[in-house]
């Protein structure tokens, strides 16, 4: 890359630059202000147009053709292809709501606890709901109304409670077949859903045991758990998209069979309207409207970056680096791909985000250094999760905070899953075998 070359990739960087101070500057801003949910107030598909404005000038070309690479990013097969099942999942997840299946799946698993074993108990309730849903989000807003109960009863310090919900929805965030970062990550790195998923429990399921020790440790309480009525009917589609999905099924089928069969499940065991189904669906569209426009936004500006070699001055950067290090095989290379994504959402606040910013870099790197797919998107999911479990002012903490009366820096500093994860996956990268 000669040296105009060199400053035209350096200068297309600065659009990204932008959305992240607008993004992170304005959140920063209004939190000191004292202002609630302060990094949400401008949100992101409103952040990222600036940058986008900013990188057709820079584009040096006229401007319809500036604008044809922006929409040939924005409509990128794998960037359709992820909106698509992200509409899809919402659907789900909120036809699977109007059903009764979130508060079967919570207090179904509410019935198996023991109170001596609250803390493991919400831990696993919440993973296990988080990994059914595919949303961190909707498995803390269900969960934590119930959970602040139980911590006042039981006179359990409220930040512990908190880390132990945000610890499972982390846990199930990373690992559901229907999460969007799962999405993300498979559909960047030309993975398939059942291997990603196989290569992540390798990594997710011993750092979810020692976590899950390390609670059964901390839990003492003997508070009486008060369980509401509920069907285990509710249950079944979740189960059912779980073990196709896993099954190496189409992901669209498996959504789409999950939608039917949470509706089917509601008419015949729960009184649910069929005439109430075509509004939930849409409803469910619209719960995913930021990150589909965000994601869509997010392809344009890679596009941009790409043309104009950003993206190859960054893979070329991070090669260097990886290479200094002395490190068997492509070690370095996997610890290179875990920093692009960790750096990216810790700037972002958006684990989706993060990871279609950092996918096509890591694509590079995995390719011309023999990473398979499936341990490029796994890396990508976990660490991006790791640090959205972390970051104080990322929608989770924000809403746990909320929800408990808590500082959410004393929410992610007791998020035990994410640092035992993270300790995990680098022991992987490191001593695991090529």
């Amino acid at each position: 890359m000669n040296l105009v070359n060199q400053q035209q990739a350096k200068l297309s960087l600065l659009p990204l630059l932008l959305f992240v101070l607008l993004f992170l500057g304005t959140g920063l801003y209004l939190q000191s202000q004292g202002v609630a949910y302060a990094f949400y107030q401008l949100p992101g598909p409103v952040a990222i147009i600036p940058a986008l404005v900013l990188a057709i000038w820079l584009n040096r070309a006229p401007l319809a053709q500036s604008i044809e690479v922006m929409v040939k990013g924005a409509g990128n097969s794998n960037i359709i292809t992820m909106c698509i099942i992200y509409l899809l999942a919402g659907a789900f997840a909120t036809v699977a709501q109007a059903t009764g299946g979130v508060d079967a799946m919570v207090n179904a698993g509410l019935s198996l606890v023991p109170a001596a074993w609250l803390l493991p108990g919400l831990f696993v309730i919440s993973a296990l709901v988080a990994t059914a849903m595919g949303t961190s989000m909707g498995t803390i807003g269900a969960l934590a109304p119930i959970a602040v109960g139980l911590a006042k009863q039981g006179g359990l310090d409220p930040a512990l409670v908190a880390g132990v919900l945000l610890s499972g929805a982390m846990f199930g965030d990373n690992l559901s077949i229907i999460s969007d970062t799962t999405i993300a990550a498979t559909r960047t790195q030309g993975a398939e859903m059942k291997d990603k998923f196989r290569e992540n429990f390798k990594i997710a399921l011993p750092a979810a045991i020692l976590t899950f020790i390390l609670f059964a440790v901390f839990s003492s309480s003997e508070t009486p758990i008060e369980i509401k009525d509920f069907s285990w009917t509710g249950v079944l589609p979740y189960a059912a998209i779980l073990i196709l999905a896993v099954a190496g099924l189409n992901v669209f089928v498996v959504l789409l069979l999950g939608i039917v069969l949470a509706a089917l499940q509601g008419i015949v065991f729960a009184d649910y309207q069929l005439a109430n189904l075509g509004k939930d669906i849409f409803k469910g569209f619209g719960s995913m409207q930021e990150i589909f426009l965000l994601s869509m936004f997010v392809g344009a500006l890679g596009e941009f970056l790409k043309q104009q070699g950003g993206l190859n001055w960054i893979a070329s950067h991070i090669n260097q680096l990886a290479e200094k290090l002395v490190l068997a095989g492509n070690k370095a290379q996997q610890l290179a791909i875990a920093a692009l994504v960790f750096i990216s959402n810790l700037c972002i606040a958006n684990n989706t985000v993060a990871i279609v910013i950092a996918a096509d870099v890591s694509k590079d790197l995995a390719e011309h250094h023999n990473i398979s797919p499936k341990r490029s998107a796994s890396l990508l999911d976990i660490f991006s999760c790791i640090s959205q479990g972390l970051v104080p002012y990322g929608a989770q903490a924000l809403l746990l905070g909320a929800s408990f009366g808590l500082s959410p820096w004393d929410v992610v500093t007791q998020s035990y899953y994410c640092f035992i994860l993270a300790f995990v996956a680098l022991a992987v990268v490191l001593f695991g075998r090529k």
